[in-house]
């Protein structure tokens, strides 16, 4: 029987990309507004350095990822040295704009009576940051307590240490399928794919189950379930 369910954050229960791109923008306006030279900077520009460092920092902690970013965006303009201050504006306007998807406060609601709720997480968004506090019985963020990311064995190792019941008491339930399917599945829980853009899922790969929507996930946990039949 399934008695925990385990949340990946971004894309999955926090709608990241608008809160990212906002706080970008912010970074953008006082660039411009500090120096004449950033006119010439896009925000196309600015949002393509975190790809362009990410590849090289794939295992390190998110903000240190987005802070090599910004670097790069803010030495477009010579404002490289002034990487703290524009970092605390970025990250002041990622929080105050992270706010989870609108499926999301229901389906947990609706999930709580049955399931133990957890959260884990390579990045950095808090729940308690963006719209998700007190509703998880466990919290896990990568790098916290020397805590690795996911794909590391170690990580899912840590959630099955943290719901205290056995792996496959436990579902996981993320957008990505590297990391919160298959994952999961290696370290005998179950993987659920959250598929909101309806991409083809690739050969080789099986979820446990795939969903289109965080509404849908409620019925997708009870075929999980054994019956008496």
């Amino acid at each position: 029987m399934l008695s925990v369910v385990v949340f990946d954050a971004d894309e999955t229960l926090i709608d990241l990309r608008p809160a990212v791109t906002g706080a970008l923008a912010a970074v953008l306006e006082e660039m411009r507004r500090r120096t004449p030279v950033a006119a010439g900077v896009t925000l196309a520009e600015v949002e393509s350095d975190w790809q362009a460092v990410f590849g090289a920092m794939t295992a390190a902690p998110v903000m240190e990822i987005r802070r090599a970013a910004l670097a790069r965006s803010l030495d477009r303009a010579g404002l490289v040295g002034q990487l703290d201050e524009f970092a605390e504006l970025f990250f002041a306007r990622r929080y105050a704009l992270s706010h989870p998807y609108p499926d999301t406060l229901p389906a947990l609601a609706a999930l709580r009576a049955d399931f133990t709720l957890g959260y884990a997480t390579n990045g950095n968004s808090r729940a308690e940051r963006c719209g998700l506090p007190g509703v998880f019985a466990f919290e896990l963020y990568a790098h916290e307590g020397g805590l690795p990311k996911k794909p590391d064995p170690a990580f899912y190792a840590a959630i099955v240490d943290a719901a205290g019941v056995p792996a496959e008491r436990i579902a996981y339930v993320g957008d990505s399928l590297a990391h919160d399917v298959l994952g999961p599945q290696q370290s005998g829980m179950r993987g659920i794919w959250l598929n909101r853009l309806g991409l083809p899922l690739p050969a080789g790969v099986r979820p446990d189950a795939e969903v289109g929507t965080l509404t849908e996930l409620a019925a997708a946990l009870r075929s999980l379930q054994p019956t008496n039949a």
